[in-house]
């Protein structure tokens, strides 16, 4: 159903994330941010974010609440699916702890893979299709 999940995530507090070691105080030193929004897109094969920069390492531990929409996308990387529900979802986005549906949790390696990654499996009834 989908090779990748795309994340818009309004983050409540972006001092919650570390930055090769930095304490990240005002969000400008993570990769992928879009205004006020965190942006990435990872393979759900092995947990690598797209267009990552080589280096970067990041503890991330972001509130996002219901405040984030999130999508998957096809080899191509067109949207094919929403995520049904206005929590985060956890088993995509939490990796080595426990967000309760409310946090994004995980750390990025320099190679740009999230630890522990875990292919999560698609339950068609948590994603609403998008029509062509």
């Amino acid at each position: 159903m989908g090779a990748y999940i795309e994340v818009s995530a309004e983050v409540r507090y972006w001092e919650d994330a570390t930055v090769n070691g930095i304490e990240d105080s005002d969000g400008k030193l993570i990769p992928l941010r879009k205004g006020e929004l965190w942006a990435p897109v990872i393979r759900l094969s092995d947990g690598v974010l797209m267009d990552w920069p080589d280096g970067f390492e990041a503890d991330v531990h972001y509130k996002v609440c219901d405040q984030g929409e999130y999508w998957l996308l096809d080899e191509a990387l067109r949207r094919v699916a929403k995520w049904a529900s206005h929590y985060v979802p956890d088993e995509f986005l939490c990796h080595g702890d426990n967000g309760y549906g409310d946090y994004i949790i995980f750390r990025v390696g320099a190679d740009g893979k999230i630890a522990n990654w875990r292919t999560p499996g698609i339950d068609p009834a948590e994603w609403t299709p998008l029509t062509p």
